[in-house]
């Protein structure tokens, strides 16, 4: 087989690359034969690749796995690896992030990444709930964030035990493990543990060649009070840090000479916090869509100014998030999410949230709490329940009373406009303790897309179409708040800094029923 392949090439039109590359002369035994049809299949797809012939290059891929040996493994990276990873492991870009391992006994534990390049390491223990936290330079995970634990498909030989969850998906140390975008220039690798567990060591080692590199974090089982002591002195070192520089980018808000209203676009989620996962689908992706596609809407009005706190897959702690509402002074905080219940399917249709101290019922109750992860999942502490009383109580709450008028007001309007376009769930106006929504002079709402879990509304939050006539449904729903408050189409006056301005009479009227028990 091998001398007949090698006469078709040379007599190919391929004959010129061939000398061009000098391969050496192959004119191996008989008894080799095996390895040199791997080696030639191997450079003829490689060759058919650069010439934009994919599907008969990944042919030849299958026959080099037939053929057997390291060759055909290395067609098979060299098909499957994407034309952004390959720019991107150029020496100017992120580090690139290819595959995972993980190598689990119960007392020792073993997660690697490998990458394209080294990047440099920071790891440390977090309690409440117990995390390891690793700190890195940028890294481009070409990973899907289901391997850390949200699949039942396993990783690698290395594991065969696995089960189904919403939390722990391994059986050892290790009970699951996320990683991404943790601020601009910076990625973050998070292990929640089964257990209190040391960091034995976190480091980049060499791969073979010194062309690529490992990322290696080893733990091992410890005792519950040396586990504590460390994660105390990892809180303290945090806490001197925080002194020097703040450690979250805040984007800038806006032009704060502008006359217009500011709207804030919040879509939930980012970075390393990928939000709710279901057969595929990633809410941080879908709300990211769903947010930049009605600020695009917004701003066509000319009526606003429109903040988006993130517009690429990054990650924004929940206070900074409020953080840039209020930074913005902004008149509407719209936070974006898509919800998911894992044994109840049939729960569909969009839900509007607004901030209450307790919550309308049991559901509201279970969906702020699980939002309000967002900062632990992300390897920090504990969110802040509120902004700080940097005035007195007495004003401030008279404010906080306000704003949650305006929050029902626009809730109960975005209700009545995303009917004529989706579903809605049968109980779509709902109250709880959302961290997101604890601007005290900024309206805010946080808007529950759908269920992930629903085979139905996993289908349309990915349709076109679907995000189409939604968010043109919430624009209009925005354009008639505004208008309620006595702002034209145009133009409106500008907004005191930390102020909300005062209900008129017809406004206060309108929601005396919606706000009876509010606090």
């Amino acid at each position: 087989m091998a001398p007949a392949l090698i006469a078709v090439l040379r007599k190919s039109r391929l004959s010129n690359a061939l000398s061009k590359a000098k391969l050496p002369s192959i004119e191996p035994p008989r008894a080799d034969s095996h390895r040199l049809g791997a080696v030639c299949i191997f450079v003829l797809g490689a060759l058919l690749g650069l010439a934009g012939l994919g599907a008969t290059s990944a042919a030849l891929a299958a026959g080099a796995r037939a053929e057997g040996g390291l060759v055909g493994a290395r067609l098979l990276a060299l098909q499957t690896a994407s034309p952004k990873l390959k720019s991107e492991t150029a020496p100017y870009g992120p580090a690139a992030a290819t595959a995972v391992h993980l190598e689990d006994g119960g007392d020792r534990a073993k997660l690697s990444f490998d990458l394209s390049r080294p990047v440099k390491v920071n790891a440390f223990v977090l309690a409440a709930p117990d995390r390891v936290v690793i700190d890195l330079s940028e890294v481009d995970f070409h990973i899907a964030p289901q391997a850390g634990g949200m699949t039942s498909a396993p990783l690698s030989r290395h594991r065969s035990v696995w089960r189904r969850g919403r939390k722990a998906a391994f059986s050892g140390l290790v009970s699951s493990f996320r990683f991404g975008l943790f601020a601009p220039g910076r990625s973050r690798v998070v292990i929640n543990l089964a257990g209190p567990a040391k960091i034995q060591s976190a480091a980049v080692e060499s791969a073979a060649g010194g062309t690529s590199a490992v990322l290696v974090i080893e733990l091992a089982k410890t005792s519950r009070a040396a586990f504590q002591i460390a994660a105390r002195m990892a809180v303290l070192a945090a806490a001197a840090d925080a002194e020097k520089a703040d450690p979250t980018a805040v984007p800038s808000a806006t032009d704060m000479g502008s006359s217009l209203p500011v709207v804030v676009v919040d879509p939930g989620h980012g970075g390393i916090d990928s939000g709710a996962m279901v057969n595929g689908l990633v809410e941080k992706n879908i709300v990211l869509a769903f947010g930049k596609e009605l600020a695009e809407k917004l701003r066509a009005t000319h009526r606003y100014k429109v903040v988006m706190t993130r517009e690429s897959d990054v990650f924004i702690p929940l206070g900074g998030r409020v953080r840039i509402a209020r930074d913005a002074h902004a008149s509407l905080f719209v936070s974006i999410h898509a919800d998911t219940i894992a044994d109840a399917a049939s729960v569909s249709g969009a839900t509007v949230y607004t901030m209450a101290d307790r919550a309308s019922d049991a559901e509201a109750a279970r969906t702020a709490e699980k939002e309000n992860q967002s900062d632990v999942t992300a390897g920090l502490q504990e969110g802040k329940t509120g902004p700080s009383r940097s005035v007195s109580d007495i004003l401030f709450d008279l404010t906080k009373r306000e704003t949650r008028a305006y929050s029902h007001v626009f809730a109960r309007t975005l209700v009545n406009y995303w009917r004529v376009a989706a579903r809605l769930n049968k109980n779509p106006e709902r109250a709880a303790g959302f961290i997101v929504l604890t601007a005290p002079d900024v309206p805010s709402v946080l808007l529950e897309l759908g269920y992930l879990s629903n085979v139905k509304d996993g289908r349309s939050l990915v349709l076109p179409k679907w995000r189409d006539e939604t968010t043109s449904r919430v624009a209009a729903a925005i354009n008639a708040f505004f208008k309620t408050r006595g702002q034209p189409d145009t133009a409106a006056p500008t907004k005191t800094a930390g102020t909300t301005p005062t209900l008129d009479t017809a406004a206060a009227a309108s929601i005396t029923g919606s706000i009876t028990g509010a606090k």
